[in-house]
């Protein structure tokens, strides 16, 4: 029998995982949709009034998600975090193993589709398939969604989703309902909130403790195993602040500018693939399961 995902509760205000997606496309209109604008961040010319229309749309269910995420995604809980589950000692999987396990956190009061979470990665795979991008491209729209696995050990929904952010300096008022941070307590630490906080000009940002989530978690399952455009498209893919507003750059080095467009060119594919058609999964799998073989080993660390 499957396990229904977290419903919601005060811990849990989403009442399913595509609320937050949904609430994204919202804030961040497909720019390829209505002009023939790149693909860059926020338009610099918008103004304040039409940027902040979207707190007045969101659903009082976002509202609490993000309420809950910004206060307590301190520095001390993501470093807590990592060192909690990156040590990928709870159990051994393959990545369609993996793909199957996440596919126990379904939500049947979701009225919006049916389907299942392996589902709606094999959409965003064969979207990029289609478009011919590279086999590890193809690969990391299958699994970039892979780390929600955190909710089936756990997690509350705020530390598996929701956009990251750099912790231990100053929150960027590009992040979606920044309000939300004067009840984190780091906002009450001058250390932390300077433009660079603990971290040095230009250091990485792979120095940089983003709030924890299912990206980073991913990132550390993948790492040894996939391209460096690929591992930043899963490590950075709810970075919005950075590569949809072109915020923090006095955090990244010329590796995070060369890796950038990647990043960018990855996000379509995360927010706007998703229809109601299901994707034939016994009749694509044996294309994926050579693409994982490809790439990764038969089992990993998880």
């Amino acid at each position: 029998m499957k396990t229904p995902e977290i419903q919601a509760t005060s811990h849990s205000p989403l009442a399913n995982m595509e609320e937050w997606e949904d609430f994204l496309t919202t804030r961040y209109p497909d720019p390829g949709a209505n002009s023939a604008k790149p693909f860059v961040a926020t338009d610099p010319e918008k103004k304040k009034e039409q940027f902040r229309n979207y707190e007045a749309d969101a659903r009082p269910t976002v509202r609490e998600f993000y309420r809950q995420n910004h206060l307590h995604q301190t520095y001390e809980f993501a470093l807590a975090k990592r060192k909690e589950f990156l040590t990928l000692n709870r159990r051994q999987m393959g990545i369609w193993e993996a793909l199957e396990y996440l596919n126990t956190l379904v939500d049947d009061s979701d009225p919006d589709t049916d389907l299942s979470q392996l589902e709606h990665l094999l959409q965003t795979a064969e979207h990029i398939r289609q478009d011919g991008h590279p086999r590890w491209f193809i690969l990391s729209g299958l699994i970039h969604d892979i780390g929600k696995i955190l909710c089936l050990w756990g997690e509350p929904q705020w530390a598996v989703v929701g956009d990251t952010f750099p912790t231990g300096c100053r929150y960027s008022d590009k992040i979606v309902f920044p309000q939300y941070f004067a009840a984190n307590p780091d906002s009450q630490n001058p250390r932390f909130q300077t433009p660079l906080g603990v971290y040095e000009e230009g250091c990485g940002l792979h120095q940089v403790q983003l709030s924890w989530g299912h990206d980073e978690y991913i990132y550390n399952v993948a790492k040894d195993f996939l391209p460096d455009e690929a591992l930043y498209m899963l490590r950075y893919h709810s970075f919005y602040a950075w590569h949809r507003e072109g915020e923090y750059q006095q955090l990244t080095n010329a590796r995070d500018r060369e890796m950038l467009p990647w990043v960018q060119k990855f996000n379509p594919y995360d927010l706007y693939t998703k229809n109601h058609a299901k994707p034939d999964v016994k009749a694509l799998r044996p294309f994926y399961d050579d693409l994982i073989a490809e790439y990764f080993p038969a089992k990993l660390n998880w």
